[in-house]
């Protein structure tokens, strides 16, 4: 489980628990610093929700469209890559 835990995360889970944290220090003095709170940004998002709701159900249709349209690019990538990246490990890498 542990390794399969630390493959998933790309490191322990102990090390990526202390990035996470001063990245999210860094990230929250940032906001701090441009005087933006969590609150705001919750505000935002539920604006942009009810727009579309106001749009009417074509703005989630078209949406939906360039969803579709992204994943096709998007996922046979990303797989490959994992794959490309799973089949490597065992080689040696020329220098």
């Amino acid at each position: 489980m542990s390794a399969n835990m630390t493959r998933f995360l790309g490191d322990t889970p102990f090390r990526v628990f202390i990035r996470l944290l001063v990245l999210s220090f860094i990230v929250g003095l940032v906001l701090a610093t441009l005087d933006i709170h969590p609150f705001e940004i919750f505000s935002w998002v539920e604006r942009v929700f009810r727009r579309i709701w106001e749009m009417g159900f074509e703005a989630i249709e078209r949406g939906f469209g360039y969803l579709v349209l992204g994943a096709l690019i998007v996922v046979p990538a990303f797989l490959i890559m994992r794959v490309l990246k799973l089949g490597g490990r065992g080689r040696s890498r020329p220098e």
